[in-house]
């Protein structure tokens, strides 16, 4: 038993003032004379025995009544909790990832979960409430009740170690204070370990809503297989978490309309392949049939009018292999001799390349300087005969400069793998022994700022990249390197102007880090919008010369195909989809977890909660006996002779 107010128990010593009162009577007896002695004397000593039995009882039933009083003003309680805590402080996490789409006993688990929370939640308590993308701080169930039944899914998924840590960052550090974390989820794996530390002021509680079944078929990936002038293979990735399924019909929509259709039978994997005409824009669709997650059954994507990117090759050496990788089917490629150069054509380039030129006049300093500054991106293949101070001056530009040349044959045997020249599939695994391609003679650099793409076998640097500056530090030419005629060779140029502009993908996935180019000319303050349907928005974007460049990580946060925009001008299209890794019906074992009460129901843990929590007040008894007590005094002086 525990007290609310527990100093008041210092009452009881006015106890001592009805047991003084009855020891010690001031009261002096009378003589009275009688004639008849023997019966004096026993009406004396009845009189006498009964009194003090009397004077017992009075005090004892005095006692207990004052005793109950202090009691009940104290106000004595029970509870399950080893301490009366002044303060309740509830945070809840309930997961509204597209994982509890899936159906339980009562419909979709992330429906019910909120139905659960406001029937066992009280409407006036004070909780905190966090779901993957919204917070609801210090507040009560009666406050967001609407906002709890319009919550819809997010692609936007905290990891369960993650959600732990943020619920146990709204908790005050009071003392005094009863903590309860609740996390509601189906706990699907996500590859990230549990590690919760002990802590006495919280209690842990895991909700594991399970699903009535597994299986789940999701649309994985869609890319371009195969391409011919005239067709192009669209190549549908499907994959199955479930029992095999036959006869999986297979959509596939052009701006909603049907333009294909095909069944395949699924076990784990699945692909199919669909031939669409080549050179057509292509506002995509691809749709499945399948009654568990909905999120991903649809796939969006879209082929754009094809944009070509623009490549200036300024030289003083031979440009034939250039020209071969630059095909006319993907860039515009222009080829000119330094002495000839139209500076005009510059500003319009995506990517500039300085095929070993001897020198480089201050003109064409001043305006590359000016290009790279305005997003363009650089190479620099130096001469054998190169005019050094001519070089470093324009080096300097970006804290780079050549030392003198060094006349010794090297290998270039080292390739950064990590790096986005070569980690976007060109090797499909790192490659140790193959024929090293060598250089006769090499520059060797003053300054350690460019980031190695391909070293020599003594770790110097062959091509290293500062910002958007590609630098070989050795003339390619076949005199003084085999390196034209390596492998090596087309990929490291081919993907360079790749990533000079970066041209839209089939499709984005929604929540990852997406950069695109769309080359467009906009007036001052004007911006890109995204558009779909009744969703528009503005991303982060940044203007260049010939070239807008567009970043998006959450938003836009609806999957579809997407319209960009200037103004009321549609430049082209762009398709982002939801993550997939939510479509695997995998799930955590949290048997093994200590400090933590796993349950598998709402209502079970809450009304846990409330019985751990509960307070048995007890004064009201103790009025009830200090009233028994009054009535018994009552009935003693009364009736007792």
């Amino acid at each position: 038993m525990q007290f609310k107010h527990p100093e008041i128990l210092y009452a009881l010593f006015l106890l001592l003032i009805p047991i003084i009162v009855h020891l010690f009577q001031l009261r002096k007896f009378q003589k009275v004379y009688f004639t008849n002695v023997a019966f004096l004397k026993e009406a004396t000593w009845q009189t006498r025995k009964s009194s003090q039995i009397k004077k017992w009882l009075v005090l004892l039933t005095r006692l207990f009544l004052l005793a109950a009083l202090v009691f009940a003003f104290a106000q004595p309680f029970t509870s399950k909790t080893t301490s009366f805590k002044k303060e309740k402080e509830t945070v809840i996490y309930l997961d509204n990832s597209f994982s509890m789409q899936t159906k339980g006993n009562q419909g979709e688990l992330f429906k019910r979960a909120i139905q659960d929370v406001i029937a066992n939640v009280s409407e006036n308590e004070n909780i905190t409430l966090i779901t993957n993308d919204k917070v609801f701080k210090k507040t009560s169930i009666k406050a967001i009740k609407n906002e709890l039944l319009t919550l819809n899914y997010t692609s936007s998924v905290l990891s369960k170690q993650a959600a732990y840590l943020k619920c146990k960052s709204f908790l005050s550090n009071k003392t005094n204070t009863l903590n309860n974390v609740i996390l509601i989820s189906d706990f699907q794996e996500d590859n990230t370990n549990l590690n919760i530390l002990s802590d006495s002021t919280t209690n842990i509680n895991f909700v594991k809503l399970n699903p009535l079944n597994k299986n789940n078929i999701a649309i994985d990936s869609v890319f371009i297989s195969k391409v011919n002038p005239d067709l192009l293979e669209l190549k549908v990735v499907l994959k199955n978490s479930g029992v095999s399924v036959e006869n999986l019909p297979v959509s596939l929509f052009n701006n909603d309309k049907l333009i294909a259709k095909t069944s395949l039978e699924i076990e784990q994997k699945s692909e199919t392949i669909f031939t669409l005409p080549n050179h057509d824009v292509i506002n995509g669709k691809i749709t499945i049939n399948d009654a568990s997650l909905q999120f991903d059954n649809t796939l969006y994507f879209n082929i754009n009018e094809a944009s070509k990117i623009n490549v200036l090759s300024i030289n003083d050496a031979d440009d034939s292999y250039l020209k071969r990788i630059y095909s006319i089917t993907e860039f515009n490629y222009v080829s000119t001799q330094l002495n000839t150069l139209n500076y005009n054509l510059i500003d319009s380039q995506h990517l500039i390349i300085l095929n070993e030129l001897k020198s480089i006049p201050l003109a064409l300093n001043a305006a590359l300087k000016q290009f790279t500054r305005q997003g363009g991106n650089l190479v620099i293949v130096p001469s054998i005969k190169n005019n050094n101070e001519s070089y470093n001056t324009f080096l300097t530009n970006y804290d780079l400069s050549f030392n003198e040349i060094v006349n010794s044959e090297k290998r270039i045997t080292s390739i950064n793998y990590a790096h986005p020249l070569y980690n976007n599939g060109v090797f499909e695994k790192q490659v140790k022994n193959f024929q090293y391609p060598k250089v006769n003679s090499f520059y060797t650099l003053a300054s350690k700022n460019l980031s190695a793409v391909l070293q020599f076998e003594d770790e110097k640097l062959f091509l290293g990249q500062r910002q958007n500056v590609y630098l070989f530090t050795a003339s390619i030419n076949q005199v003084n390197s085999s390196f034209k005629i390596s492998p090596l060779i087309v990929p490291t140029l081919y993907n360079i102007a790749k990533q000079s502009f970066k041209i839209p993908e089939l499709y984005y996935i929604i929540g990852k880090e997406n950069a695109f180019d769309v080359d467009t000319k906009m007036q001052q303050d004007a911006v890109l919008s995204l558009v779909k349907e009744d969703i528009s928005m503005i991303p982060k974007q940044q203007y260049f010369n010939n070239k807008v460049v567009i970043n998006t990580l959450e938003d836009p946060s609806v999957a579809g195909t997407y319209q960009i925009k200037n103004k009321n001008e549609i430049i082209k299209n762009v398709s982002y989809n939801y993550s997939r890794n939510e479509s695997q019906l995998a799930y955590k074992d949290l048997s093994a977890l200590e400090q933590v009460t796993v349950s598998n129901s709402i209502t079970e843990v809450f009304d846990t909660i409330k019985s751990d929590t509960k307070v048995n007040a007890l004064w009201k008894w103790f009025v009830i006996f200090a009233l028994a007590l009054l009535i018994i005094e009552m009935l003693i002086l009364k009736f007792f002779k």
